[in-house]
């Protein structure tokens, strides 16, 4: 999966109809194999992300969460504090 996606359910708050569409943007551009289409292509591709963003939205909204939501926040700092303890980053 492309890392710059990331889970969107079952978090508090939301996920905003910018975080899927950056989501879908990101999905498209994986499987387009581009991260910027041609004149020829443009329209497809922006099709597709909106289809996708559509998608992901009815996705969200219909899915049911048997645990309590996670906080948005404490989890980045999770990843963050795993990823300079692998030593990806400096501290």
């Amino acid at each position: 999966m492309c890392r710059s996606i990331h889970t969107l359910h079952n978090f508090e708050p939301a996920a905003t109809s910018e975080e899927v569409h950056a989501a879908a943007l990101q999905y498209v551009r994986k499987i387009a194999g581009t991260t910027k289409p041609s004149m020829a292509n443009r329209e497809a591709f922006d099709r597709a992300v909106a289809e996708i963003a559509h998608a992901t939205q009815h996705l969200l909204a219909e899915l049911v969460a048997t645990t309590p939501p996670k906080n948005r926040e404490e989890e980045a700092e999770k990843k963050r504090a795993k990823a300079i303890a692998s030593g990806r980053y400096a501290a």
